[in-house]
């Protein structure tokens, strides 16, 4: 998050850069918020010392004077509160600032592809999509799900739900035992002030989805993510240096309204209000950000490279990151059904950003200051057993295993 302090000194500097976010808040406005506040701070400071002034006055007559100065005292208070919450509010809305390298543009158009992996296979039949093979092996059922829940869920079963348990099995294998990280089990609800922390909360909260709990503990959510209670186990904490970088791993069910997103994807696994994903997050110090998410990304990579699936690697533009990254990869798998890539996992550095929002330190023997988050996708499990599935079927409808998952598929070679 945002320092007002910081915005008053730069403030041609955020106007630029909050313009390529997409940002539309005229931040003049802001500042103006900003010049009352103070103003209103001075008005009580000098009230406050009128009044500890006519106390050392034994005077009978100041008495309704000091009473006097008091209401006024109170009443600037609760104003200057008021407005404090509000400029705290809009700060809180305003997104991460992008690096210097990279691109500048309002949306995907504006991403760039830096790196194309792996052979896309080239079939003598007629390609079938996720959905159609699942269907026909009676594995991916959307019509149950759609009678249990409604739309964007689906009932797995059988030998397709061996694989998605042997996917995740194998993501995280790979992740703790060859990158060290650490794999937690967190909890899927979280509270209000862990939605803040990562910047679900309060621009995104239409995407959430709050559950009734009690509520003299505040309010509830399930998790979008598990960057939202990875990243948040260093809150209002302060971090020894020498422990840094922490590296933590887990395999969650998230949950999405997917609220902006009607009429996109609407069949098959690709967006679903509930889906798996292997989530990474690493705490660091700020200065090793980049050398971080440049790891973070070959261990998201990694995954592809071993399921020998094609993909492309794309840095995205200031316009289309997420609202707490300052620089984002994402890795796109190629779809044979749709013949193109999607979407398969997103690398963000957010620097500080977050760090700031849940109040998150590291300190030395010689300064103390906030540390610096990443996140990554290692990767989207539903859209890991669609790649899959359609680049490895076969003519019959069947589905090749490769041979790195064949030992978390009770050695099945086909299903």
């Amino acid at each position: 998050m945002h320092n007002i302090k910081d915005i008053r000194k730069n403030l041609e500097f955020f106007k630029k850069k909050l313009i390529e976010r997409n940002s539309n808040y005229d931040l003049d406005d802001l500042i103006n918020l900003d010049k009352k506040n103070r103003d209103l701070i001075k008005k009580k400071e000098d009230l406050e010392q009128e009044k500890k002034n006519i106390s050392k006055v034994k005077d009978p007559s100041n008495f309704e004077k000091s009473k006097f100065l008091s209401i006024e005292i109170t009443k600037l208070f609760d104003e200057q509160v008021k407005l404090k919450k509000k400029i705290e509010k809009i700060i809180s809305s305003l997104p991460n600032i992008a690096l210097e390298d990279v691109p500048i543009g309002k949306d995907e158009k504006f991403n760039k592809i830096i790196k194309k992996s792996g052979k896309i296979r080239s079939e003598s039949f007629k390609i079938k999509s996720h959905v159609e093979i699942g269907e026909l092996k009676n594995q991916i059922d959307f019509k149950i799900s759609s009678k249990l829940s409604g739309s964007r869920f689906s009932v797995i079963s059988d030998k397709y739900a061996l694989l998605e348990r042997a996917l995740i099995n194998f993501m995280l294998d790979i992740h703790t035992n060859k990158y060290q990280y650490t794999e937690i089990s967190p909890p899927l609800i979280v509270n209000e002030n862990v939605m803040f922390g990562t910047g679900q909360l309060p621009k995104f909260e239409e995407d959430q989805f709050e559950i009734l709990f009690d509520n003299k503990d505040g309010r509830k959510f399930l998790i979008p993510t598990a960057e939202v209670v990875l990243t948040n186990m260093v809150r209002d904490s302060v971090i020894d240096m020498k422990k840094l970088p922490l590296r933590f791993v887990a395999s969650t069910p998230c949950f999405r309204k997917e609220a902006g997103s009607y009429g996109k994807d609407t069949k098959g696994l690709m967006r679903q209000h509930q889906f798996y994903k292997v989530e990474l997050v690493s705490i660091v110090e700020p200065s090793n950000t980049q050398k971080e998410l440049n790891r973070m990304l070959n261990c998201a990579e990694e995954i592809l490279k071993q399921l020998d699936l094609p993909y492309q690697i794309v840095l995205l533009s200031s316009g289309d990151m997420g609202f707490s990254a300052e620089k984002t990869f994402d890795i796109e798998a190629w779809i044979p059904s749709e013949n193109k890539y999607r979407e398969i996992s997103s690398c963000s550095s957010c620097g500080t950003f977050q760090a700031k929002r849940m109040n998150s330190k590291f300190k030395d023997l010689n300064k103390s200051d906030f540390l610096a988050t990443l996140n990554g996708s290692g990767l989207a499990v539903g859209r890991l057993m669609i790649a899959l599935i359609e680049n490895y079927q076969n003519a019959d409808s069947s589905v090749t295993i490769p041979e790195v998952l064949r030992k978390y598929m009770n050695n099945l070679s086909k299903i």
